[in-house]
């Protein structure tokens, strides 16, 4: 069960990597504004990291399961104010989140086969909090060895 996991884990992270470095090389390229060259080149190394974790992991390697549960914790935390955005995902989701209004209301949302990246010094006028359960589940999974 343990090995089904892991190749589980890193066949997500692997794909999801790859998918996430096309899609901020193809941010990047056009060389648009500076905040946007700097938030692609963040996205890049994060995904660059998440890549090479999935492939370490695969590998079976304990170098792979040390950077993998790093990137689930990267993976963690939605965050949506004002102020702030963050999120990041690969391969997958499945997102429990409360969304921050006059009636405060939980919601969940969930997509397989994706990449995202939100990196924002200003964000939606409605705050949502929440956690990547599956990312969280991942973590778990790769402390209980």
């Amino acid at each position: 069960m343990r090995s089904f996991l892991f190749r589980l884990i890193g066949i997500l992270e692997v794909a999801g990597g790859f998918y996430g470095l096309v899609t901020m090389l193809r941010r990047l390229l056009p060389l648009g504004s500076t905040h946007d060259s700097i938030v692609a080149v963040i996205g890049l190394a994060l995904y660059a990291f998440v890549l090479v974790a999935g492939f370490e992991l695969l590998g079976n390697t304990e170098r792979g399961v040390s950077f993998s549960r790093i990137a689930q914790l990267l993976q963690l935390p939605l965050v949506a104010t004002p102020v702030l955005s963050y999120g990041l995902h690969c391969g997958a989701f499945v997102n429990i989140f409360a969304t921050l209004q006059a009636t405060p209301h939980l919601g969940l949302d969930w997509h397989v086969g994706s990449q995202g990246f939100v990196l924002a010094v200003a964000g939606p006028s409605v705050s949502r909090l929440g956690i990547n359960l599956l990312a969280l589940l991942s973590w778990l999974a790769l402390r209980l060895r």
